[in-house]
């Protein structure tokens, strides 16, 4: 029986699902060291306040917070195509939020998705909605 090779989720953004509509996903690779990778696979690793800009024409991931470092700011690999389309989201008016961290088989990526930031009473509707799944009313 082979073991399959699909990416196992290491971290996830759960903040970005409530503050931001979002919309189209990309994967991304990364550019890391050996002991950025190690600890990316052992779990010490989050998203939680880190942010995606466009700089000089490169694509970067900003304030991961590694182990105990915190501000980390690395480099995001995509094609010339990619990013001119996250460009473009960009001057629509778009952000660019990081999602989850996937680790599987050799690659580290992370997934990014063009997102609008949510009002506070989109906000209050996201708990409601939440509150009635669980049957909490």
């Amino acid at each position: 029986m082979k073991k399959s090779k699909t990416p196992a989720s290491v971290t996830v953004n759960r903040r970005a699902h409530y503050d931001y509509q979002l919309g189209d996903e990309l994967a991304c690779g990364m550019l890391l060291s050996g002991p950025e990778v190690r600890l990316i696979r052992d779990h010490h690793v989050q998203l939680k306040g880190s942010f995606v800009t466009i700089k000089n024409g490169e694509l970067w991931l900003n304030n991961l917070t590694l182990g105990a470092d915190t501000a980390r700011n690395i480099k995001l690999l995509i094609t010339k195509k990619q990013l001119a389309s996250l460009e473009r989201a960009k001057q629509d008016g778009y952000q660019l939020v990081p999602v989850r961290l996937l680790a599987g088989g050799h690659y580290i990526k992370l997934v990014i998705a063009t997102g609008k930031s949510k009002k506070k009473y989109d906000k209050r509707e996201t708990i409601k909605q939440r509150d009635l799944a669980r049957g909490r009313y």
